[in-house]
């Protein structure tokens, strides 16, 4: 009798467990249907891969820069978790930016990218004339409480206005054609005259890119190619600052302590890391020997602590997220989103690659954060940015969502 009772006992807990169980999948899956614009159980293997990595390379942002500037922050602003802590509230805003992106089409991107895209090259012209000098460039503009850097947020928009430029670059009218290479080449000299080598560079090459991949004549790309080169000769030739970075970086040992310091300080941290590094929050160039150590050579004290194994699986982690979006951008089902994808990628690896080659030693020494780490709220939410326009790409590549006749509207 008592067996049986329990037997019955049994059952009924049982029961409740599997209700439990159906009940919490089934308001799991409705919560992520209402959260994203597709149900997870269908979104491509590539934008779930994406997620995991943005998500990773965020995380690992945090950690390293709170390692790496814990001690500046102590030293100048009395409370060792001041540039963390600024980060972290910057985030909020970006991974907020991103849920918006990822729920908007790219066609309503491209929509009102112009918009934006003009508003903030009236702020980098602004910047010329009226922003702050730091370090000899100005590239900031204060606005109230907020140190806004136009260069860095027009990012985003760059890649929709050129992606709209491309995408049917045969059928473009002519004239349009002209507008938007003056207009982009008109871009590219205000970022070099604030001055801003490095991201006029970067510009450069994604527009080059991009426009490669938008089938225009290689011919033409070459002589942009060439203009862009002569161009930046002439900047470097006539800014003492810039020519200083190009003497120090081919021979930085010589002049170690004044032009070649950063550099060399660099190369240090890099090279005590060893095989396995010092150890998490171990660095010693941390220690205010190494300038714009949780900036611009923010890689350097990730070297130091981690190793030339920490680097290693660093560069390998780009190179996946590299893959990743070449995949997204080959299964985009037009010309648009493919692009956008491209354009998204080869900014973001494009950017962390010149980044480390700057920090060893490889080009020139310029101020490029690397992505999702730098400190910097600007770099933080145009990386969120153009990372919700990646995975968006990537789930409107099921054919679900997206684009219909975009061609119609945009040209």
């Amino acid at each position: 009798m008592e067996i049986s009772q329990e037997k019955i006992k049994y059952k009924r807990i049982s029961k409740r467990k599997k209700t439990f169980s159906s009940n919490y999948k089934k308001n799991f899956s409705n919560l992520t249907e209402s959260i994203f614009p597709l149900p997870w159980s269908i979104w491509p293997y590539e934008a779930k891969i994406l997620i995991v990595i943005i998500g990773i390379w965020s995380i690992l942002g945090i950690c390293i820069l709170g390692s790496s500037s814990w001690w500046v922050a102590s030293r100048e602003m009395g409370n060792w978790a001041y540039f963390l802590k600024k980060q972290i509230i910057w985030t909020i805003p970006g991974i907020g930016l991103f849920y918006f992106v990822l729920n908007t089409d790219i066609r309503n991107l491209l929509k009102f990218s112009r918009i934006i895209f003009y508003i903030l090259f009236f702020l980098i012209l602004l910047t010329n004339l009226t922003g702050i000098t730091v370090n000899g460039s100005s590239r900031w503009l204060v606005l109230g409480n907020l140190r806004l850097q136009p260069s860095e947020l027009i990012k985003p928009f760059l890649i929709l206005e050129a992606s709209n430029l491309f995408a049917h670059w045969n059928l473009v009218k002519n004239d349009k054609k002209l507008i938007s290479i003056i207009t982009f080449g008109l871009l590219i000299f205000l970022i070099l005259k604030q001055p801003n080598l490095s991201t006029a560079s970067l510009t450069g090459i994604l527009l080059w890119v991009m426009g490669l991949c938008g089938e225009v004549k290689l011919s033409s790309l070459c002589s942009f190619a060439s203009m862009g080169l002569i161009t930046g000769c002439i900047s470097i030739l006539n800014n003492e600052y810039q020519k200083l970075r190009v003497t120090s970086f081919i021979n930085p040992w010589k002049d170690q302590q004044e032009n070649g310091f950063q550099l060399v300080q660099s190369l240090l941290a890099i090279g005590s890391g060893g095989l396995f590094g010092q150890g998490f929050g171990l660095s010693i160039q941390k220690l205010q020997y190494l300038p714009f150590m949780y900036t611009d050579f923010i890689f350097a004290i990730f070297a130091e602590e981690f190793g030339l194994l920490g680097c290693t699986l660093f560069l390998g982690f780009l190179a996946l997220f590299s893959y990743v979006s070449l995949r997204i951008s080959l299964k985009c089902r037009n010309n648009y989103t493919k692009l956008v994808a491209m354009g998204c990628g080869v900014l973001l690896t494009g950017q962390s690659i010149m980044h480390i080659a700057v920090a060893t030693g490889s080009m020139p020494t310029t101020g490029l954060p690397l992505p999702f780490i730098s400190y910097g709220g600007n770099s933080l939410i145009a990386s969120f940015f153009i990372a919700g326009m990646l995975v968006r790409c990537s789930l409107e590549s099921t054919g679900f969502i997206g684009m219909i006749s975009t061609r119609k509207t945009l040209n």
